[in-house]
C-alpha cells in the first residue's frame, strides 16, 4: 500500500508506479482523514525496577492522514500528542513524568511524529519511518504497522484502521532520569515500547 510517505526518491517512485498495478480497493480510500481520538490509543510500555512493566497512555492526541491509493508516495501522516495528558494510573508518577526530570511538559507540551517513508513488509504490514520529536530533540523513528482495513460505521463515517508498535531508547531524546537499585540495575529501563492503535475518519469531500 505504501501509505504515509512524505518524501521519496523520484526515480524509485516512478519505477514503482510503472511496475505495480493499482489496487481499486486502495484507490477508493484516497482522501484526507482525521484521527478519531475517542477510538484510538497511543501508549507505551517500560520496564520498572527490572522486574515488571509500567503501561501508560496519552489521552489527548490529534492527527491527520492523507491517503493516496493511486500514488501511495504522495500519502502523509502527522500526529501531535499532548504530554500533559499522560496517564499511568498513578497521579504522583504522572506528575513526575510531566516534570523536568522527564518530559518537561510545561516547556515542551507536544510530542510529534511526521512521516517520511513507507515500506511494505508483506501483506498488510508496513514499516513507516519519520521524525519523532520529544522535547527539543528530533530523531528518526520506524513504526511497524498493520493495516486493519476500512469500514463504514453506523453514522456513515468511512474509517480506516492501523495498529502497530516501535521501540526507542528514551535517552536518545534526552529522557535520562534514573535511580540505581540496591540490588543492581536501575529503576526505569532505557528501552520503551510505543503502541499505536489508530482509527481515522475520512473527511467530507
Amino acid at each position: 500500500m505504501g501509505f504515509f510517505n512524505r518524501k521519496s526518491n523520484e526515480s524509485a517512485a516512478a519505477a514503482a508506479v510503472a511496475t505495480l498495478p493499482v489496487d481499486p480497493a486502495l484507490t477508493a480510500l484516497t482522501g484526507d482523514y482525521t484521527i478519531d481520538p475517542a477510538h484510538s490509543s497511543i501508549g507505551f510500555t517500560v520496564r520498572h525496577a527490572m522486574v515488571t512493566n509500567v503501561r501508560g497512555t496519552f489521552a489527548e492526541h490529534e492527527g491527520v492522514l492523507r491517503l493516496d491509493g493511486t500514488n501511495p508516495d504522495a500519502s502523509t501522516a502527522s500526529i501531535d500528542v499532548r504530554i500533559a495528558s499522560i496517564d499511568t494510573g498513578i497521579a504522583d508518577r504522572d506528575g513526575h513524568l510531566r516534570s523536568g526530570d522527564f518530559f518537561d511538559a510545561e516547556q515542551f507540551p507536544l510530542m510529534t511524529f511526521r512521516s517520511l517513508h513507507a515500506q511494505q513488509l508483506g501483506g498488510d504490514t508496513y514499516r513507516i519511518t519519520g521524525d519523532l520529536t520529544i522535547k527539543d530533540v528530533t530523531k528518526p523513528l520506524a513504526i511497524d504497522l498493520e493495516f486493519n482495513g476500512s469500514a463504514t460505521d453506523v453514522y456513515g463515517n468511512e474509517r480506516v484502521g492501523f495498529e502497530g508498535s516501535a521501540e526507542i531508547l528514551r535517552s536518545d531524546w534526552g529522557l535520562t532520569w534514573n535511580a540505581a537499585l540496591e540490588t543492581g540495575g536501575v529503576m526505569v529501563s532505557d528501552k520503551v515500547k510505543l503502541n499505536f492503535d489508530i482509527s481515522a475518519i475520512k473527511n467530507a469531500a
